[in-house]
Parts: C-alpha cells; structure tokens; sequence
C-alpha cells in the first residue's frame, strides 16, 4: 500500500505539470478511478528519478474521469492500454502497436508501414556494420545514425516476437527528438519524416559502401525508395532535357479529383499553371518517370498556407485512389503513346461537352415540347420555367396574360394532340440518342489508358497514412495492407484492428470530414521479393516469429518477454494483496494480548542527517557505490559561465544543496531500478535489486512529501534554466518580444527557487541583465511604432505594451527589485509621459490614456503572463545549450551561473 501511495502522490505532481489541472481533488479523483491501472503502471513504464510520466497514460487517467460521469462509459473501453496487465498480452497472430510517446502519432504510422513491409524489415533486422566501417566513424552525425539504427532493430525485434500488445519507441523518438531543439513535434511532421528517412539512407550508406557518400548504387534505400524522372522542356526549338532523383513524389491536392489526375498535372506543369494562375503562357516543361522505385511513396500536399489568414490550412478537398494503379502513361519510353492518347483525350472531351450543352438544351426546362401536365404545350426552344406549387400552365401573376382562343372544338384538340405525341416521342429519341452518345464518349475516355499496351507496369497499395484534423494540430494513423492474409489492417498508436476498404476510403479520401490521406505508398506487384517472408536458407520454410531474427535480437526478445511475465506476476501479487488489504480494513482483526517475552525489540529508527558524504550506504552493491562516487565527485567540480554540474544529473542537485540522505539514498535506488535502463543480465540484477530494496523502505522511514518536493525543485529547476536559454537564443536571433516572454518566467520562477537556497536556483544578474535589454529594445520599437502613420503598426505598438512591456514592469516592481530595473522602469514611464506634450491624432491620444495609467502606476492589477510553449528539459540538451550560449556572449558579459 505505501507503495501505490507513494506512486500516487508523484502521479497526481506530474499531471498538474503535464495537465496544467492546479486542483489537486480533481486529479485524486482521475487516479481513484483508474486504481486498478495505477497498480499496474507502478511496476510498468514508471520511473520515479527520471521523473517522467507517460503522455498515453495520462491522457487515459483524464478520459477514465471524464466519461465515469453522465456518459456511463465503462472503465478502458477503447482506450489503448486496459487495465489490467493481463489484456497487454499479445493475442496470437495479431501485430504489435506502438505507444504513443507523447505527440508521436505520425512515427508510430511512418514506422508501421515500414515495418510491414517484409524487404525492409529484412533489411533493418540484419543490419550490421564491420569493425572497419565503426573505426571510421568519427562524426557525431554517423555515431548518431548508427544509435538510431541499434534501436530501430531492437524495436522492429519486439514488433516480431514480443508477447506484449505494444512497444515503447521512446528511445529511438528521443534520437529523433534530439536532433531538433523543440517539443512540439506535431507541427514538424514532415520535417522529422524526411528527417527519419534521411537517417536510415545514411547508416544503410555506412554498410553499403563503408564511408563513401558519393556512391550509393548499393545503398539499399536508394534501390528501394527512390527513382528517376526525366523533365524536358522546349528552349528555342530544341527540346531540353534533364535527369532527376525523387524519394517521395509530391502531388498537388487543389484542382485535381483523383490520383490520375494529380499525376497528369504533376507530369505537366504547363496545365497547372493555366489551372492555377491568370498566366496564359507557360513553360511547356514535362516530366517523364525514367525509372520507377520498388516502393513508389506519394506524398500529398494537403496544406497550404494562407495569406490572408497568416497561417496553414488544411485541404479538405476528396481524393480518390485506387488499390491498383498503372504507371506507363507516365513513362518516359511511352512519351509518343502517351501524347498521341492525350489528343485522344482532348478531343473527346471537347465532344462530350457538345453533347452535354445538347442534352442541356433539349430537357430544359421540362423535357422539350412536352405537355406540363395541364395539356398546355411547350415546344424546344420555349424555355418557359415553371412556378411551382402552380399546375396551370400561366404565366406569373405580376406578367400581364397573354391573348387567347375563345373557343376550341374537339377536332382541333385532337389535332394538337397528335403532333405534341410525335414531337414528345421525337425529342425522346433525340434525349436517349445524346444520352447513349454521352457514355459511349465517356466509356472511350475511362478505357483511353486501360488497354494491354498501357497496362504492364501496376502498383498495389501497401501504404495510407491519414491525418485528421487542422494543419496547426491533429492525430495519424495508419492503414495498411496485410499481403499474406489479405485484409486491410488499421495502426492506430497501440490498437491494430482488422479494417476494411470501405472504412479506409472512408477516412482517407477526405471532403466529408477532416480526416484524409496525407501519403500513399504503393509496391511493384512485379517484385514478389518485396512481400516475400523469410524462408530458411536449408529447408526452404517460411520463417516467423523469433526464428526470423539474429540470435542477438532473439536473446534480446526473449529476456524482454521474460520480464513482461514477472511483470504479470508482480502485478497479480499486488493486486491480490491490496484486495486482501482492503478486507482486513473492512474487518478489522481484534489484537491478542502480547506476550512481553515475545515481543520483538524492533531496532530504533536511523537517526537522518544533512550531512553528505562520498561514501553510499555500507550495504550498497558495488554498482550503487560506484554511481554515488561519481555523481558525488561531480558535485564537487567547480561551476562556470559554460557547464553547470546540476544540469547533469539530479543527485549533483541534491549534494550541492545538502539534502538529507534518505533522499538521496532512494534517488539512487530509483535509478537503478529504472527498467528502461536494463539491457543484460548483469543490469536486470542490478534492477531487482533496487527494487526490492525500496520496497523494504517503511512509510515512518520516509517523509514522502520532502522526496516529492526535492524532485519538484530539481524540475523547476531544469525549467529555469531552459527558460533562460531559450530566451537568451531568442534574443540572440532578434526575436525580442519572445525572449522578454521566457525571461520574465525564468526570473519569476528563479525568485522562489532561491528563496529556498542559494544552490537550489540560477543568479538572477544574468537573468535581470537580459530582461533589462529586451524591455529597452521592445520599448523602443513600440515608441517607434507608435508614431508610424500606419494604424497597423500602432496597434502593433499597443500590443507590445500590454502583453509584453507592462506586466513585465508590474512583476518586476512587485519583486525585491534592482537599482538597474528601476532606471530601466523610469526610463519606460519617461518615453510614454513625453508623448502628453505633443500634437497627436485624437485616436492616438485615447490609445495613450489607455494603457499610459498602467504604465505608472503598478499596483493595482493583476498580472499576467502570457505562457510560453512548453520545453525540452533533457540533461543533455541543456548542458550543450549552455556552452553555447555562454561561449557566444562571453566577450561582452562574463557572468557566473550558479
């Protein structure tokens, strides 16, 4: 119990950080009512040093609470990760998801389909580079392409023989992550795509021609993924002609129906440019396949950038595609074929025209020279509408009626009679004359490219990725084709299920709802290599599951699936006894009298001190005592402008600010028994270790909330600090107003760290000293701006000073503040007060009487900041950031962080 109790308490800090939910109430009661699924993640993904907390887990905790009210949703019903432990096996046969890490959606949909994809699974399973190839590589870049493809094999190795219902890809996401200094990975998707494809074309580049770069005949991607085209234009009368590589082909959405026709377009860009622009003239450039890729990826442009707005949208717009689709029209050996088909083309399109204007013409407004019902004739070039609910036949009310017969006798009526009969019955035939014209033109037209001649090269579709949502924000999936037991499949982040073609052109074409197809992906069906499974090199057999991986990755699944089932029973203990607790509460136990000859002499409690040593408990492993030595050696090197030991690990954190032992003895056990940090037999030891010696941690031997708030201080901490450098890049780059933003946060949160101590925050003088510029520089250019003739630019002006400069002055006067802020706050207040004496507009004027009052007087509103976006707080991420920082503005303020 005091282990879920403790788990809780970390779980209900986390979520008010993740969550940004202050009420402490409303999350205790998010946790009581996944109880059940908290005991599990104890003993799951949970680590409490590295304090993090699982995105997926948490956004299950929230929905769990949301729906337990007035909707009656029955606890994990559809949400990816059940309850209980036992549902995360994996059933027989059936593929393996992939958590979702945090906003990392599109990986898990890129990864599956490359996954699926039998050639390319081969290819990552048994990649290997020789002791030649590693000694070479000496580049951060190679070392890092290398690391990523160590983990993309080990999570391809779980993706095949794991016993559980999904995998974790943090450690191949983080590589990733890495590479760009930003949280928000959904606005980069297709950036850290390329980014992803870019990595895997470099390490396959390492094994293929050792550290060649300009040779990649042999680089397997580059044979599986990337083709030829060739673009030939007219230029004084010779035909010019180029050759070029693509990867993934790029299509138009905007002004297109179907995939036919995005490719029509992309092939010539002439007719794109008379579809999208007033230009009559064009460049005539055509673009021609040389030689198509195995794998043919096409990447769908469905965002666009608004200029009106300022910002991307989506393209809603539908789009068909087939399962199968024939890529000769498109081939540059078929140019004169091709050409001759598009005059085809043309020219029936032309005629279908006609026709359909013919058609038009003889129906409307009724069928020509039919009787409207009333017996009153209508011949076909009277095109008199009809004013419905009226059923005579009259003109409309306010039209004067015109002149008719007295009388008509019966022989006259049978007359007109019998030629409105022959005109109707020759209009008819007239109709379905035009009519059977029509689809035998649009027949010519669907057949125009479907003939033999036309019909040898054919792509299967593999591949759909989906997006569904706004272009600012929104959620990926993946359906994708399963060749050997042919059905469709949907991967959707842990949940893989059976989906059909139907579901998929639902979801995929788009123009009914903001979820569409963003890239196809299509295999040669002239390749049977590229589905093909494994078979044994001896007796020809199909290989799967375990047997189709290198004995290394088979060791490395099997110890990963024997942990999964001590998790299992780890978790059924657990359970049992906090069910059986829960009985012993409800019926409590009456207490036999003692015997006092029997009863235990517990040993007193060890008194705890602050005072830190070098030497780790006497009981320690040797690993313990060798990560304690170290750590405690760090702590002791002396801090700088360019690296701050804090940053590198939270036990640094906790000697330099003297923290109790019993903190830091468990901090330390928590490391070690981090699962994620297993990876052989001899750290699997290590871990259970760690782990059993928490659990002999009683509650009168830990204070929880002092641990708890150690770690909260250690995390505003990393906060601080990256708050501060990202402000200090932003301002380097001359983005100000962004700068003033993550500094002013950076102060405020600074100012209760050192409240605590002096070693527990960041001296605020480096701080303050850059607050100081960018509130100078942002003041000048809102004055500036002010007295600009143009009205966006004053309200620009306005802007500035009430989401920036203000509530940045009110915060700074509320502080303990400097002799150098208050120059700087005068010197604001006396820019602003000089404008009372001048001419100005009379809007200027009451723009001024505005916020001029809030300029001068601080005291008397609540200030607000504006949020900055969330950011990255890895040790070394923030490490590197410093020496960077610091070494570019060391010429002109050597300041010491401490």
């Amino acid at each position: 119990m005091f282990a879920c109790l403790f788990q809780s308490q970390m779980l209900l800090n986390q979520l008010r950080e993740i969550t940004g939910i202050q009420d402490l109430q409303v999350l205790q009661s998010a946790l009581n009512v996944c109880l059940v699924q908290q005991h599990l993640s104890m003993y799951d993904e949970y680590s409490i040093l590295s304090v993090k907390l699982n995105n997926y887990a948490c956004l299950c905790i929230l929905v769990s609470f949301t729906f337990s009210d007035g909707m009656k949703r029955k606890r994990c019903e559809g949400s990816g990760e059940s309850c209980s432990p036992a549902d995360w096996i994996r059933q027989e046969d059936c593929p393996v998801g992939i958590r979702n890490v945090g906003n990392t959606c599109w990986f898990s949909a890129v990864i599956q389909s490359l996954f699926h994809l039998p050639v390319f699974r081969r290819l990552v399973l048994n990649y290997c580079l020789s002791e030649r190839v590693l000694e070479k590589c000496k580049s951060h870049s190679e070392k890092r392409n290398i690391a990523f493809m160590q983990e993309l094999r080990c999570l391809f190795a779980l993706m095949v023989g794991s016993n559980r219902r999904f995998v974790d890809p943090s450690a191949a996401v983080e590589l990733l992550r890495d590479a760009f200094r930003t949280s928000e990975a959904q606005q980069d998707v297709s950036e850290f795509t390329h980014k992803l494809l870019d990595w895997l074309e470099d390490a396959f580049q390492l094994a293929a021609n050792g550290n060649n770069p300009e040779d990649k005949q042999n680089n397997p991607m580059v044979q599986l993924f990337y083709g030829t085209f060739v673009a030939e234009r007219l230029h004084e009368g010779k035909i010019v002609s180029n050759i070029e590589q693509f990867g993934q082909y790029p299509l138009q959405v905007n002004g297109f129906n179907n995939l036919d026709e995005c490719l029509e377009g992309a092939m010539v860009e002439g007719e794109i440019e008379s579809l999208h622009s007033d230009q009559t003239m064009s460049s005539g450039q055509e673009r021609w396949f040389s030689k198509l890729p195995p794998v043919l990826t096409f990447e769908l442009s469905r965002f666009e950038f608004n200029q009106s707005l300022g910002r991307p949208e989506k393209i809603h717009k539908k789009l068909e595609f087939p399962q199968v689709i024939y890529m000769d029209r498109y081939l540059h050996k078929n140019v004169d074929q091709t050409h001759g088909r598009r005059g085809d083309v043309k020219r029936l399109k032309d005629q279908l025209t006609v026709l359909q204007q013919k058609l038009e013409g003889q129906t409307e407004p009724d069928d020509a020279g039919s009787s409207d019902g009333s017996g009153c004739p209508q011949t076909a070039t009277q095109k008199t509408p009809i004013h419905k609910p009226f059923t005579q036949c009259r003109a409309p009310m306010e039209v004067p009626l015109q002149p008719a017969p007295h009388s008509v006798t019966e022989e006259e009526l049978y007359f007109v009679r019998s030629c409105l009969q022959r005109w109707r019955a020759e209009v008819e035939n007239t109709v379905n004359e035009l009519k059977a014209s029509i689809d035998k033109v649009s027949q010519a037209l669907e057949g125009m490219y479907s003939d033999n001649s036309l019909c040898q090269v054919s792509y299967r579709l593999h591949a759909v990725l989906v997006h569904e949502g706004q272009a600012s924000a929104g959620h990926y999936w993946a359906y994708i084709y399963d060749h050997a037991n042919k059905r469709w499949l949907k991967y959707n982040d842990v949940m893989v299920t059976e989906s059909t073609w139907e579901e998929l052109v639902r979801d995929s074409y788009g123009g009914m709802t903001n979820a569409s197809a963003y890239c196809l992906m299509y295999i040669s069906d002239k390749l049977p290599y590229l589905i093909a499974e494994d078979t044994d090199d001896e007796t020809g057999q199909a290989l799967k599951g375990m047997d189709s991986l290198p004995s290394i990755l088979r060791r490395y699944v099997r110890e990963d699936n024997r942990w999964f089932q001590q998790e299992l029973r780890e978790w059924e203990e657990q359970f049992c006894q906090a069910q059986c607790e829960e009985v012993h509460t409800e019926k409590p136990i009456p207490e036999e009298p003692q015997n006092p000859e029997q009863e235990p002499n517990p040993e007193p409690a060890q008194e705890q001190t602050n005072e830190v040593s070098g030497e780790p408990p006497t009981d320690s492993t040797p690993a313990f005592h060798e990560e304690y030595s170290r750590l405690y050696e760090l702590s002791q090197e002396e801090t700088t402008p360019q690296q701050d030991p804090r940053l590198q690990h939270v036990l640094v954190y906790l000697f330099q600010n003297q923290a109790p032992n019993r903190v830091i003895e468990r901090t330390l056990l928590e490391q070690f028994g981090d699962r994620n940090l297993s990876f052989d037999d001899r750290a699997v030891s290590i871990m259970r270790e760690a782990r059993s010696k928490i659990r002999l941690i009683k509650p009168e031997d830990m204070d929880m909330d002092e641990y708890l708030q150690w770690h909260d201080d250690y995390s505003m901490f990393k906060t601080v600090f990256a708050y501060l450098l990202t402000g200090l890049e932003q301002y380097q780059n001359g983005k100000i107003r962004e700068a003033l933003n993550y500094l002013a946060h950076a102060h405020q949160d600074n100012s209760v760290l050192l409240r605590k101590g002096e070693r527990k925050g960041v001296d605020q003088s480096l701080i303050a000293l850059y607050r100081r510029k960018c509130l100078k520089e942002l003041n000048d250019n809102a004055a500036t701006l002010f007295k600009s003739p143009d009205a966006n630019d004053v309200a620009e002006a306005v802007t500035i000073m009430n989401e920036c400069i203000i509530p940045c002055m009110h915060l700074m006067v509320r502080d303990s503040v400097s002799q150098e802020d208050l120059d700087v706050i005068e010197l604001i207040r006396s820019c602003w007060c000089s404008y009372l004496g001048q001419d100005m507009d009379d809007s200027l004027q009451e723009k001024l009487s505005e916020f001029l009052p809030r300029v001068l007087d601080c005291s008397a509103e609540l200030v607000v900041l504006k949020e900055p976006p969330k950011v990255r707080k890895s040790p070394h991420d923030l490490c590197s950031r410093l020496t960077a920082v610091m070494e570019s503005i060391h010429s002109t303020s050597v300041i010491t962080v401490k």
